[in-house]
Formats: C-alpha cells, structure tokens, sequence
C-alpha cells in the first residue's frame, strides 16, 4: 500500500515562477490549469527532469529530492513512470521491445514474459510484432501505458496523454486507467485541460493559476464549488 507524495517544490525560471505544495495519496489526482501555469513544470520537477531551486520530494517516506540535504536521486532510481503527450515510442522498435526496455533490471526472459502479458491485459497482444507507425491512436495508447506499468511504479505521472483521442477512446482508456490504479494502489498526477476528463477519472482536483494552487478538493468543491 502506498502511502503516497508528499511534495514541496519552487522552480524559478526569471520571471516565471512555480511554488507549490502537494499531497497526493493513493488515487488519481488531476491538475488542471491555463496553458503556460505550471502544471508540466510540476511533473518534470517530481519526476527528476527538472531541479527544483527549493524544496523537497517524498514517496512512500522515500526522499527523492531535498535541495537543502542534497539529496537528488537520479530519474532512472526514482520508482515512477512518466507517459507523455506525445507517447515517446520507440519508432524502430515494435511494441512488445518497447515495452521491455524499461524492464532492463531484470532478466531477459522475464523481462519478455511480463511484456507479453502486459501486452495481453492491455488488448494489444496482436501488436507485439509491430512498430508504432502501424498502430491507431487508441493502440498506441495502450502500448504506451504497458510500458509504463513495465516497471512496477509507485507513481504515474500522465501529462495529457489523451487529448488527441476521440471522446470514445478516451473513455475506454480512462476506465482502464481507472481500474489499473485502484489495483496497483499507487498515486497518479495527471494533467489535463478538459473538466469532462477530470469528472471521469480525479478522485482529487489541483487547479493552478501563474504557478501556484489555487484550489485544491473533490471534483465537486473545485469544479462545482460545492
């Protein structure tokens, strides 16, 4: 069971400046915001691709980041997965390669095992021989969440990975989604732009304006005002 992200974090880039606090438990917390405000800046700083000029990063009681301990461990020690826009497949590899090479702690065969049934849980087992420029967007969805999940993360972070789907696939996967994180009882940071999507998917809401949390509760306190 995790106990969750715990989160301090000011990035100063001139004049633009991010200075949040998050705590996020089990569950899927969306982070919702005007375009430029902050919300993939938060990402990148859990995730170890940007350095944060103050502040620190906890999970599971695990200290990823503490500026003032210097303390900074590296992308590939932190037990995350980040799914991008853009998905970042692999072109020239098919999907069951790109799903194992995030699993290169472990030996090959099990490495191409649990590929295969990631591959399966995921309805994308008939894709494991093909690359990614062959796959529809649904498809590529899928193969990109099997990779995620290769590695046995204690966090996800999604930033905004469905946007280009139709509304129908995108409640596919955000069932799947859904269903996936409840199982793994790990947090989950998405951001997103659309209020539908967060109705489905946030057991916990972060709208952020010009860098900072300007409310933060259930679906029905921040979008409703409940």
């Amino acid at each position: 069971m995790s106990d969750g992200l715990l989160a301090k974090i000011l990035v100063e880039r001139g004049s633009f400046r991010v200075d949040v606090e998050l705590a996020c438990p089990p569950g899927i917390t969306c982070v919702m915001g005007p375009s430029g405000s902050g919300k993939s800046t938060i990402l990148g700083a859990v995730a170890g691709l940007a350095v944060p000029d103050q502040g620190r990063v906890v999970l599971d009681g695990q200290t990823w980041f503490d500026r003032d301990a210097g303390i900074d461990v590296p992308v590939h020690h932190r037990r995350l997965s980040y799914m991008f826009q853009g998905l970042a497949l692999f072109p020239h590899m098919t999907a069951q390669q790109n799903v194992e090479y995030g699993m290169h702690d472990l030996p090959k065969p099990g490495r191409a095992r649990r590929a295969a049934e990631l591959l399966e849980r995921l309805n994308v087992a008939h894709l494991a021989h093909r690359r990614p420029r062959t796959f529809s967007g649904g498809e590529a969805q899928r193969v990109a969440l099997a990779r995620a999940l290769a590695r046995e993360p204690k966090l996800l972070l999604l930033d905004e990975p469905f946007s280009a789907l139709d509304e129908d696939l995108r409640g596919q996967l955000i069932d799947l989604v859904k269903k996936l994180v409840a199982e793994l009882s790990i947090p989950l940071l998405h951001v997103t732009h659309s209020s539908a999507e967060a109705r489905l998917l946030a057991d916990q809401v972060l709208r952020i304006e010009a860098g900072k949390i300007v409310s933060r509760g259930t679906v029905a306190e921040v979008l409703d005002g409940g």
